[in-house]
């Protein structure tokens, strides 16, 4: 008995992502932020291909040379202020935990709140092992860098290459159907990207603001981190606080509760203001959903999951929807509407 061949590709194709899934967790993460970013690199060069008339790759490549450039030029004119606070934070969170931790100590409930702590391994015992961590973790996260980035250049670049070879695993006459999936997978993966980018400078520049209008050290620094780590939603707000609020405790509980207002309003003000502005109808996600994922994928995949948990959440939908939910429920609606 011959198999017909859509089926058998269509098998083939989700056997593979699955067993990479299983076998390679992490390579799939990779490429999968190879490819967001890629996204990213190609859109933006599309669009300054598309005003200036010019060819696509012309249009990445001048963006990657702008991006370039003004990472090298606020580099140059920030990197003096940036690394100095940087040593700065380096220097004094270490001795704001000591003191959180002294404090602590004088009362039952925060000794016994320190030996879970320490039981869990969540608080810190000593240095020679963390550092020896952190330096191998600094090797890893450098080398998988370069990978991601060399893939972010080639799928940016020569999109269509691999986009062709994706459609030959898949059957003619199941091909259509995979190149519709294929770009809606992608127009959501760029509304999102949009929607996190204006989010993200939003946050960045409203905490560095808000830190420095009510005195805090470090305010630029604190400001980039929020901007950085709001990439990660949900999550990474509250990563994002933590050493503002550490810097703050040594000036007492008033600044502590103005540091919080401040993390906490720019916080509202991106939840129910900024993101429901800048995703409109492109890429709305149930918060549940959002946070489930969140926690499967970072204690699953470490960090890197926990980063592309959002956007990984985001393709799911669309594809479940396009395969699943217009595919099989409602073209059995429709073949019932007939009947």
């Amino acid at each position: 008995m011959r198999l017909a061949p859509r089926p058998v590709s269509v098998c083939l194709v989700f056997g593979l992502l699955l067993l990479m899934l299983v076998m390679m967790p992490g390579t799939l993460l990779l490429i999968f932020a190879g490819g967001l970013l890629a996204i990213l690199f190609r859109t933006s060069g599309v669009y300054i291909a598309r005003t200036l008339s010019i060819a696509p790759g012309w249009g990445v490549a001048i963006f990657l040379v702008g991006l370039l450039a003004v990472i090298v030029g606020g580099g140059f004119y920030l990197s003096p202020a940036i690394s100095n606070q940087a040593e700065q934070l380096w220097e004094q969170v270490p001795n704001a935990v000591r003191n959180l931790r002294s404090g602590l100590e004088e009362y039952a409930w925060g000794r016994q709140l320190i030996e879970r702590l320490n039981e869990g391994g969540l608080w810190p015992s000593g240095t020679g092992g963390a550092a020896t961590q952190a330096v191998s973790s600094a090797f890893g996260y450098l080398g998988n860098t370069v990978i991601v980035l060399f893939i972010a250049l080639y799928g940016a670049f020569d999109p269509a290459t691999y986009r062709n070879g994706l459609l030959k695993l898949i059957a003619p006459s199941a091909r259509g159907k995979a190149e519709r999936v294929l770009d809606n997978s992608v127009k959501t993966l760029q509304s999102w990207l949009t929607a996190q980018l204006i989010s993200m400078t939003v946050v960045g520049v409203l905490t560095g603001l808000g830190l420095w209008f009510i005195g805090i050290p470090l305010a630029l620094l604190l400001g980039l981190i929020a901007g950085l780590l709001a990439f990660i939603p949900n999550v990474g707000p509250v990563l994002a606080a933590t050493p503002g609020v550490l810097l703050a405790v040594p000036e007492g509980f008033h600044s502590v509760l103005l540091v919080l207002g401040v993390y906490l309003a720019v916080q509202a003000l991106e939840s129910y203001v900024v993101t429901p502005i800048v995703q409109q109808e492109k890429v709305s996600l149930p918060p549940v959903l959002v946070i489930s994922t969140q926690l499967i994928f970072g204690s699953l995949f470490g960090l890197i999951g926990l980063a592309l948990a959002t956007p990984m959440t985001a393709l799911f939908m669309q594809l479940i929807s396009d395969l699943y939910v217009d595919d099989y429920l409602e073209k059995e609606e429709r073949q019932i509407v007939e009947v």
